[in-house]
């Protein structure tokens, strides 16, 4: 899969280097901005099993 976005994208190595490492914040971007407070109340973090005692 890295192999083929890789050989899509246009440019020399080093464009290339600069346009994945856009690819990765804007996803890292996506992920934290959207998905994971989305995710965030699915998920169990919350549910605690030790009893205050």
């Amino acid at each position: 899969m890295y192999g083929f976005i890789w050989r899509h994208l246009p440019g020399n190595t080093w464009i290339k280097a600069l346009i994945s490492l856009v690819l990765v914040l804007a996803a890292v971007y996506v992920l934290f901005q959207y998905v994971f407070p989305w995710a965030e109340p699915l998920l169990p973090f919350n549910d605690v099993t030790v009893d205050n005692q």
